[in-house]
């Protein structure tokens, strides 16, 4: 075997693949919003208004990141509320 280390296919790739700094800011807000969804939600179940309210951010963003969350199995939607405009939405157990 020759002294020169084999360069494994993963860092070739590597190479020519560069991320631009728009998607790793993208990147960055979705975790950053995601874990403060889940923050929010460890504590009890809640509709999309209150966790908008409680995180400052709006409701449509937060509407956008529940589906994302729901598809990945993150979270479930549960129960409607009192008034059947919203459901409650809840982790998911793992």
């Amino acid at each position: 075997m020759s002294k020169e280390k084999k360069e494994r296919t993963i860092d070739y790739l590597k190479k020519g693949h560069v991320v631009s700094d728009e998607i790793k800011v993208k990147i960055k807000e979705f975790a950053k919003i995601k874990r403060t969804i889940l923050k929010t939600l460890e504590t009890e179940h809640k509709t999309i208004p209150q966790i908008a309210k409680e995180t400052n951010i709006s409701i449509d963003v937060i509407t956008k990141y529940m589906m994302t969350l729901i598809k990945y199995g993150n979270i479930k939607a549960g129960e409607m509320d009192e008034m059947e405009e919203y459901y409650f939405y809840e982790l998911l157990k793992k």
